[in-house]
């Protein structure tokens, strides 16, 4: 009986995690650039120690999460300082704890003329930081991210910068930071993306499955209830048998 409650401890901390999971997606299904996360596991086998049980015992162990790096619908918001990135590759931010790596194009522009995200981190360029004129109208960002403007009364474009996109080699080896934002791991490097372009005026939008996840969490949500009750049911066995084995006299 108690390799039969480890058995459905170890599947109650799995569906636990994986609830934790699905939780999290469907909380950022209207967050820009979002990618959701899916649950992993493994089975893990042990010889049995009871005497009266033969062969191995399956347990499941929570092996993390990995991302969904698909690409998300594209919702076009008319304005000019969003982009949305057609392909494999990330914009990079400059956060308070480093570099950061991200799909939402949702900027503006902030008050030292900075261009920044939505959380106010600045979106880097090739050279670092794209700052613009207080009088700089006529936004324009090309396919291949290169930023013009029209200064003041000019007819001439001049250029603010070019927005920097990277790609890595195994995007899942990156590690969420909060915000939509990626962080590197495991020594991964980013590398200039060549072949990812941006539209102007669009923004990605979370890749989460609202429907799907929903299904997932009251899926996940009648397992545990029900390994929860049977699990209570032989807690409940053990201890009428404790009871009764008290009362055999000595």
């Amino acid at each position: 009986m108690q390799v039969t409650l480890n058995v459905g401890l170890s599947r109650l901390v799995a569906l636990q995690v994986q609830s934790d999971v699905v939780a999290n997606n469907i909380a950022n299904l209207n967050t820009t650039g979002y990618k959701a996360d899916s649950s992993l596991f493994e089975e893990y086998l042990t010889t049995s120690a009871s005497a009266d049980q033969n062969g191995s015992v399956s347990y499941v162990i929570d092996q993390g999460t990995w991302h969904d790096m698909s690409q998300g619908p594209t919702d076009r918001t008319g304005n000019p300082l969003d982009v949305a990135i057609d392909g494999n590759a990330f914009l990079v931010v400059q956060t308070a704890n480093g570099d950061r790596y991200t799909r939402n194009g949702s900027m503006q522009i902030n008050a030292d003329g900075q261009l920044v995200t939505s959380d106010g981190n600045p979106v880097l360029g090739d050279g670092g930081p794209i700052s613009f004129q207080p009088t700089d109208r006529q936004v324009q960002i090309s396919r291949d991210g290169s930023i013009s403007v029209r200064e003041g009364n000019s007819k001439v474009d001049s250029a603010r910068g070019k927005l920097r996109l990277v790609t890595f080699a195994s995007p899942q080896q990156l590690r969420k930071d909060g915000g939509g934002n990626f962080m590197v791991a495991n020594g991964e490097q980013p590398q200039p993306a060549t072949t990812a372009a941006v539209v102007q005026g669009a923004v990605e939008k979370s890749n989460v499955r609202g429907v799907v996840e929903m299904s997932r969490m009251i899926e996940v949500t009648r397992s545990y209830t029900q390994v929860a009750t049977m699990l209570q049911q032989l807690g409940d066995l053990s201890q009428q048998a404790i009871d009764k084995l008290a009362d055999v006299p000595i």
